[in-house]
């Protein structure tokens, strides 16, 4: 049975669409899936069902918390190859001197168009960086995410794409309950 990955954006977030971890848990065994994991406060599970498209899991999934918990809230989903390519794919990785604490991720629905890219090229200012690779922003922010020269841009609106972000460790842990999920 495969493995995936879905990272609800926008939620616990200064107190609103709050969902607490076990009602999420809860929430997403409803539709029938298993080995339903859940990580951190802001909307990461890792589970197993039968083979869907990330995108159709998304919306399941989006249409349940809706149901369940009466506020909507975006699904980025991913395959647990996926998430392993995105891992090995890391183009920040190869530059020294990269602090791992200060790298992200950014998980788009779909893959943003060239405008948007050059957009996101203008916005981002040194020291940081942003390299997009298909569906996935690497982001490094070494003076902070508060202190960045995106921190005022939401990448959905400088996209024009759902945008989920998460930082290298929530990436890495991610990915390795998948692995023992198997």
């Amino acid at each position: 049975m495969p493995i995936y990955i879905s990272m609800l954006r926008g939620i616990n977030v200064g107190g609103n669409k709050l969902i607490k971890t076990d009602q999420l848990r809860k929430s997403i065994e409803a539709l029938g899936f298993e080995q339903v994991q859940t990580y951190i406060q802001s909307g990461n599970v890792v589970f197993k069902t039968g083979k869907l498209s990330p995108a159709a899991l998304s919306k399941r999934i989006e249409e349940r918390i809706l149901s369940d918990f009466g506020h909507s809230a975006s699904v980025i989903s991913r395959t647990v190859d996926e998430m392993s390519k995105t891992i090995a794919n890391n183009p920040l990785l190869k530059q020294p001197g990269i602090d791992l604490e200060k790298l992200h991720v950014a998980f788009l629905s779909a893959a943003p168009e060239a405008p948007a890219l050059k957009k996101l090229s203008d916005l981002t200012l040194a020291p940081d960086q942003s390299r997009c690779l298909g569906k996935e922003v690497y982001l490094y922010f070494p003076n902070g995410v508060s202190n960045s020269s995106l921190w005022k841009h939401p990448l959905d609106r400088v996209l024009s794409v759902t945008a989920t972000t998460r930082n290298w460790k929530t990436v890495n842990t991610l990915h390795q309950m998948c692995l023992e999920c198997r």
